[in-house]
C-alpha cells in the first residue's frame, strides 16, 4: 500500500486552491503553480487538508497515487515557501551577472554566454560566483539550475566550472610524472 499517497497535505495560511477541468491550481505568496491531475484519482479539499484517493490496489495505481500526492504537495509547498537551488562558479575569471531577465556568464570561452531567465524564476548572484535560483515550481527551478550547470560542467582535475553548492566532486589525480 502506498505510504506517500495516504498522507494528507496540510494547507498553509494564505494558499488558495481550486480544481477545474482536471487541473489543480495553487496560488500563494510566492506565486502560482498548476498541476495536471491524473484521471481516476479524485482530489478532495476538506477543512484545510487535501487528500488524494485511488481507484484500486493494482501496482500502477499505487505508484500513480504516490506520484499525484507528491506533485500536489510540491505545488502547495512551492506557492507557500518556494524552492531554491544554489550553484557555485569556480575558476579564474569565471563570473556571472544578471542584466534584466538575462544572466551574462564569462566561463573561459571566447565569447560571453547569455542565459535567458524564464518567467516564474528569480536569479540572484552573490560576489559574481554564487548563483541562487528560486521559484514556486520545483521542476522548473531544478531544470533551470541543471541548464546553468550544463553551460560549464565542473572539471574533475581542477574543479573549474559550475557545480551545485552541496555537490561533492570526485577529483582525479593529474599526470604522475609531473613534479
Amino acid at each position: 500500500m502506498s505510504r506517500v499517497g495516504k498522507q494528507p497535505i496540510p494547507l498553509p495560511q494564505g494558499v488558495k486552491i481550486r480544481i477545474d477541468d482536471g487541473v489543480f491550481h495553487a496560488e500563494g505568496p510566492k506565486g502560482k503553480v498548476q498541476e495536471t491531475l491524473i484521471d481516476g484519482f479524485p482530489v478532495s479539499v476538506d477543512d484545510g487538508v487535501i487528500t488524494v484517493s485511488r481507484p484500486g490496489d493494482a501496482g500502477p495505481d499505487r505508484a500513480k497515487h504516490g506520484l499525484m500526492r507528491a506533485l500536489l504537495a510540491n505545488a502547495v509547498q512551492g506557492v507557500s515557501e518556494g524552492f531554491t537551488k544554489v550553484l557555485e562558479i569556480n575558476g579564474v575569471g569565471y563570473r556571472a551577472e544578471v542584466k534584466g531577465r538575462e544572466i551574462h556568464f564569462a566561463l573561459g570561452y571566447s565569447h560571453p554566454i547569455i542565459f535567458p531567465i524564464p518567467d516564474g524564476i528569480e536569479v540572484a548572484i552573490d560576489k559574481a560566483n554564487r548563483v541562487t535560483v528560486t521559484g514556486a515550481d520545483k521542476q522548473m527551478v531544478g531544470q533551470v539550475a541543471a541548464n546553468i550547470r550544463a553551460l560549464r560542467k565542473p572539471d574533475p582535475y581542477k574543479g573549474k566550472g559550475i557545480k551545485y553548492a552541496d555537490e561533492i566532486l570526485r577529483r582525479k589525480v593529474g599526470k604522475a610524472g609531473a613534479k
